[in-house]
Parts: structure tokens; C-alpha cells; sequence
């Protein structure tokens, strides 16, 4: 019986290498394939892990478990769903997540579709995420995306976007190990991956200098940075019970006499709810971080510490065009509400948050405050240890 063909996603990391050599140690037929996606090194921070760097580990890694490898050139549809996409989400004020979309737009799709047309039963890739799947009661087959046994690491966050038909063709080797177990299996194989450190920055790019990056298409423009106080009038105007789903969703909106002057910036789309670093403004008592952003009059809201009321908001919405269910079989009608456990941004512990949809789109009503939810960025739901949808916050 011939073995099934898997087209692995070799990195250049560890984790995608050692994904590689249980695939092929397990008998199956493997091909290694990296994806070239970026090659602009004008905004790339050369010491941290240029691409032709990963190209040639992922070579090196290919020879030593003994597939054979080829290199494909995705730059061009990377510039046009990614990097554009991302130009368009910051110009509009909006902080957007690349990891979720080089996903949902690369990995699993133009990767995919050129594996399956090599020949490909499945792809693989090196994500702490596992996957099992079930038949129900009308005889359809079911996959269901589960978080990776080690939850320091778990990544099923960045494939909340994905479908059912992406899940049934994808393979995740690595999902019940440990990060420890990975370095020691490669490290046994003499892989050169296996004291690499794990990659930060872009999805595909690597590290780089965000502000040059978005200066690219994105040109500075001096701005106001206005602080708000704490104790700031609209904060207790309502009662949390009075408050609408709306209302408790929404952010506050500031003007310049809601606050005081005390600095200037280089152009509002370059800063995110949440930040603290790259203000340029010292001399307070706590660490300032930015609260809000205007656009349309290039302002930055900042306030003072952790705790400014301004960070902090009990829920959020996806508008009806930017939801996405994973389980598509568990999305509840319109009216009804789902119990779940979410995630504003990856790695964050699981929060306990009530699901509403409604003719304006999903509410998520969190038990507790969530600091910095920040438009653009995903909200992933899951029950238990299974993500069971996703979309974009508004």
C-alpha cells in the first residue's frame, strides 16, 4: 500500500523540523517546502533571523532526516493579502493581528492548494495545536481544533480562523508534546534547529522595526498626546446593570479639553490601546499608556497606570461580516446566548465571558474587565480545551 504524501511546513525553526522527522520516522512520504515571503531588509533587523538564514536550516534539517525540499516564492501574494491588509488596518486606526491572517491566508491556503497540487494526502506544520474529529448524527464528519498539551505554548489562538475543510487536510505532529520534548528529540537527531531560538516579529518576516515598516506607505504627521485623568466624569455616568450590550461594548470617546497636553507624537496610527513604550513623555507619577486613538484628528489619549478606567471594558463586538465559527454546526441563532471561555490576544489565560448574537453582530460580555481590547485585533472562543470560532474586534 503506498504511504500518504505529507507536505511539511519547514520553517527553519525547531518545531517544524522535528513535525518533519516524526513523519517520516512514522513512514509516511515527506516533502519538505519553505515559504519565502519577504525579502525587503530595509525594515528587517538584519541579526534577527533574516529569511535566507531560516531557507538554509530548513535545507540543512531536510538532508539530515532525508526528504526531499523545495523553496517557493509566496512574496507576491504575501504583499497582497498581508502587508496591504495591514496598511489598510493601521490607516484606519486599527491594530491588526498578520500571525492570524498568514494563516488563514498563506499557510492554509495558497500553501496548501501548491502541496495538494504536488501531490499532497495532507500538510503539516510545527503548531502546539491538536486536532480530532467525530461523525454525527447526520453521518457529517466533524473536526474540532484543541489546544496543544503545552499550554505555555499552545498557537491554536493563531488558527481561530480556520474551516472545517482547512482542518481536515492539515496534520499538527508536534501538538502532544512539550517544548522541552521537541528540543530533546532535536537535539538527539542533531538537528541544527535544536537550540535555535523560536522566532518573534512578523509571520514570515521576522523581526522588524514596525514604525519603518509602516512608514513605507504610512508618512508621519505630527499629533497631540493628551492625557486623560482617572478619575475622568463619563467613567461612572452609568451603572454596569444600565448599560446596554452596546454600551457596555463601546469606547469612551475623548476630545482635546477632556485632558491636558503633555507631548506630541509622529502619527496616530503608528500607536495601539495598551502601549506604553515610544511615548517620548516622561516625568509622571505612573507609566503612561495609551488608552485611545483618533484618526480623523491624529490624537493619542493616554492615561496613567494599569489600572486607568480608560484601558479597561467589560465587552466587546464583531460585526456580522467578521464572524467566524470554527464549529459552524455550534453557532447559536440570533437572540440566544452561549456560555464560553476567550481570549482577546494570544497567550492570555482563557476568560470566562458570555456569547450573544444579535442582528448587530456577536457580544462578548466578559466576567471581568479585559484590559486593552483593541480594534482589529481577534477574540477566540472556546469550550473547555476546543476553539470553537473567532472574528475581528470592532
Amino acid at each position: 500500500m503506498k504511504s500518504k504524501r505529507i507536505v511539511v511546513a519547514l520553517s527553519g525553526g525547531v518545531d517544524s523540523s522535528v513535525a518533519a522527522y516524526l513523519l517520516k520516522k512514522a513512514g509516511y512520504d515527506v516533502l519538505g517546502l519553505f515559504m519565502k515571503n519577504w525579502h525587503d531588509e530595509s525594515v528587517t533587523l538584519s541579526s534577527e533571523c533574516p529569511w535566507l538564514e531560516d531557507s538554509n536550516d530548513a535545507m540543512l534539517v531536510a538532508e539530515k532526516i532525508g526528504i526531499p525540499f523545495q523553496t517557493i516564492d509566496l512574496s507576491k501574494e504575501y504583499r497582497e493579502r498581508i502587508v496591504n491588509y495591514m496598511f489598510d488596518e493601521y490607516a484606519k486606526g486599527r491594530t491588526p493581528n498578520p500571525d492570524v491572517l498568514c494563516n488563514r491566508e498563506i499557510k492554509f491556503d495558497v500553501f496548501l492548494n501548491i502541496a495538494f497540487s504536488l501531490g499532497a494526502d495532507f500538510i503539516a506544520t510545527g503548531h502546539y495545536c491538536q486536532k480530532d474529529k467525530f461523525t454525527d448524527s447526520k453521518g457529517i464528519e466533524i473536526h474540532r481544533l484543541l489546544a496543544g498539551k503545552d499550554i505555555n505554548k499552545d498557537q491554536s489562538y493563531f488558527l481561530c480562523q480556520l474551516t472545517q475543510e482547512q482542518l481536515s487536510k492539515v496534520l499538527f505532529p508536534i501538538g502532544h508534546l512539550q517544548k522541552a520534548e521537541v528540543r530533546d528529540i532535536a537535539s538527539k537527531q542533531n538537528l541544527v534547529t535544536a537550540d535555535k531560538k523560536d522566532s518573534q516579529g512578523l509571520c514570515f518576516i521576522g523581526k522588524v522595526s514596525l514604525p519603518d515598516f509602516l512608514q513605507q506607505q504610512l508618512k508621519p504627521k505630527k499629533g497631540e498626546i493628551i492625557e486623560i485623568a482617572s478619575n475622568f466624569k463619563v467613567y461612572n455616568t452609568l451603572e454596569k446593570k444600565s448599560k446596554t450590550l452596546h454600551q457596555l461594548s463601546n469606547k469612551l470617546k475623548y476630545s482635546s479639553e477632556d485632558g491636558v497636553l503633555v507631548g506630541e507624537h509622529d502619527g496616530a496610527h503608528f500607536f495601539t490601546v495598551g502601549q506604553r513604550k515610544g511615548l517620548g513623555v516622561g516625568g509622571m507619577v505612573e507609566p503612561l499608556f495609551v488608552i485611545d486613538t483618533d484618526i480623523d484628528s491624529n490624537t493619542v489619549y493616554v492615561g496613567q497606570g494599569k489600572q486607568h478606567p480608560g484601558l479597561h471594558r467589560q465587552a466587546l463586538r464583531i460585526n456580522n461580516k467578521e464572524i467566524h465559527w470554527v464549529r459552524d454546526d455550534l453557532c447559536i441563532p440570533i437572540g440566544k446566548t452561549l456560555q464560553v471561555l476567550a481570549r482577546i490576544r494570544y497567550r492570555q489565560p482563557l476568560q470566562k465571558a458570555l456569547l450573544h448574537n444579535t442582528d448587530q453582530g456577536i457580544y462578548l460580555v466578559f466576567e471581568k474587565p479585559q484590559s486593552s481590547i483593541t480594534s482589529g485585533q481577534f477574540v477566540a472562543w472556546y469550550r473547555k480545551n476546543e476553539l470553537l470560532g473567532s472574528g475581528v474586534i470592532s
